[in-house]
């Protein structure tokens, strides 16, 4: 989905230091002095407009979130949910995922979300998409031991795909959801892609992976 560009939002963010980390090669190890408190710290990879993370931000005061995408025009949204709802437990990273590690220590974060992520349909783009095997060692070495990632998507490609590569990479499949909206899960926060697809009949595919202890 294309999304309209907003000349002044690199400007707006910039406004909101205390809201998106305009460093985050400097929080590194020290998220917990942003945050100003010793919650968990969870991140949303690809977090869109927000909707997701701020959500999540409201239900749960005890866990710090982290909304990571690399598009100010989109992100902004987000800052806007935030500063309207005054939620102070949720921050903002404009980068990519591929920097994770320059951001976060080694086991500085509890739980990554990834929700409906670009397929990348195309053999050729495989290892761009978020759960390659690359991009599972990334979240590997910034999670804490046995960290899980949350996985929602209605591309049933990239969901097959995706258990493969969980399980081909060692991981454990707590839980799978075929059919989530029809299911007894419950707390179920919705991205705006998800109000979007599921409006139009489309399948919610869920999924919860944790890495293995190394020891």
């Amino acid at each position: 989905m294309r999304q309209r560009f907003k000349p002044w939002a690199k400007e707006k963010l910039q406004e909101y230091p205390e809201i998106v980390a305009q460093n985050p090669a400097e929080l590194k190890g020290r998220w917990h002095e942003y945050f100003g408190n010793n919650n968990p710290i969870h991140i949303e990879v690809g977090t869109g407009k927000g909707q997701f993370v701020t959500g999540m931000g409201k239900a749960h005061p005890d866990i710090n979130y982290i909304g990571m995408e690399i598009y100010d025009s989109i992100i902004v949204s987000a800052l806007e949910k935030i500063v309207e709802e005054n939620i102070g437990n949720v921050k903002i990273i404009r980068e990519n995922a591929q920097k994770l590690t320059d951001f976060f220590e080694p086991g500085e974060v509890d739980r990554v979300y990834l929700n409906f992520s670009d397929p990348w349909p195309k053999n050729k783009h495989e290892k761009r998409r978020l759960t390659h095997e690359f991009f599972l060692a990334i979240f590997e070495t910034i999670l804490k031991e046995n960290g899980e990632i949350h996985f929602k998507t209605d591309n049933q490609g990239l969901f097959e795909y995706s258990l493969h590569s969980f399980s081909k990479y060692g991981m454990v499949l707590n839980q799978v959801w075929l059919d989530l909206h029809n299911s007894d899960y419950e707390g179920n926060i919705m991205t705006e892609y998800e109000e979007k697809f599921s409006s139009k009949g489309f399948r919610i595919y869920r999924t919860e992976a944790q890495f293995r202890s190394k020891n």
